[in-house]
């Protein structure tokens, strides 16, 4: 008979934070793969539980993820756990998950302890939508692409950041998005937890007079539906309102509908729109 595997989340600071429910698979299960041992070793040895530890970390995801699920054929049940939070959530995980689904392989998925929602509930920033993309890359060329994808979005957006890194992202972003809301979530749930909120501007020139410690998660206020529509309305203006309307009937639109469109897009009566669709 087929064991099960289970990805638990383990607290990201507060040890209090685990569920009652991870400390009683991590107590029944054969085998913990951990993202770092000794780190979890720690964690485990808080609750008392001795299990076997291996190693399941991104440098051996690949391998290690077609070892454990041969072992859960073969009855074992295994706990997949990173060194905090979630598995599978800038954390190794995600592809024993891929696998499991592909090979038919049962699984169970805790809930628990994430900085994502943590963070961004403390910043004050809107909760209703919002885009998570983890750690930026290092090089400019590689974020960049990243970072032009959600310059436009309204989404609170939110990164993890490392202290020796913090200030040159702050300063990128700054440059790219603009001088921003932002909410810097240090050491969550953890002694020193300590949450700011800034401006992007504000925030750059605080971490030149303190340095950065710990780790940071940042929550970005999404783009403002007026700047939104000053965009769009700068798009129009760039256009007569002939080719405005030609704009729309080349999207599939027909004379009428494209007419009433440009009228709502340029704040005009369609009277003065019709004026100029005469010679289309």
């Amino acid at each position: 008979m087929a064991g099960k595997l289970y990805l638990v989340p383990t607290p990201i600071g507060n040890l209090k934070d685990i569920t009652l429910r991870a400390l009683e698979v991590l107590q029944n299960v054969d085998i913990i793969a951990a993202e770092d041992t000794r780190q979890s070793l720690k964690l485990l040895n808080h609750f008392n539980i001795r299990k076997t530890l291996i190693s399941y970390h991104q440098h051996n995801e690949q391998g290690k993820s077609e070892n454990i699920i041969n072992q859960v054929r073969e009855g074992k049940n295994i706990a997949i756990i990173s060194d905090a939070g979630t598995p599978g959530i800038s954390d190794p995980g995600s592809v024993i998950v891929l696998k499991c689904i592909e090979q038919n392989i049962e699984f169970e998925v805790l809930p628990g302890a994430t900085a994502i929602t943590t963070a961004l509930v403390y910043s004050g920033l809107d909760t209703t939508k919002f885009i998570f993309r983890g750690f930026l890359p290092r090089e400019n060329k590689e974020r960049k692409p990243i970072i032009d994808d959600l310059i436009n979005r309204s989404e609170t957006l939110i990164f993890y950041e490392a202290p020796h890194r913090l200030l040159n992202t702050l300063e990128f972003l700054y440059e790219n998005v603009g001088n921003r809301k932002i909410s810097m979530c240090r050491e969550l749930t953890k002694l020193y937890e300590e949450i700011i909120r800034l401006t992007l501007e504000e925030a750059i020139e605080y971490y030149k007079q303190n340095a950065p410690r710990g780790e940071y998660v940042l929550v970005i206020e999404g783009k403002s539906k007026e700047a939104i529509d000053n965009d769009e309305k700068a798009k129009w203006e760039m256009l007569t309102i002939q080719e405005h309307i030609e704009k729309y009937m080349d999207e599939g639109l027909d004379k009428k509908d494209a007419m009433k469109k440009v009228a709502r897009d340029r704040g005009i009566p369609k009277s003065e729109i019709y004026k100029h669709s005469l010679d289309i």
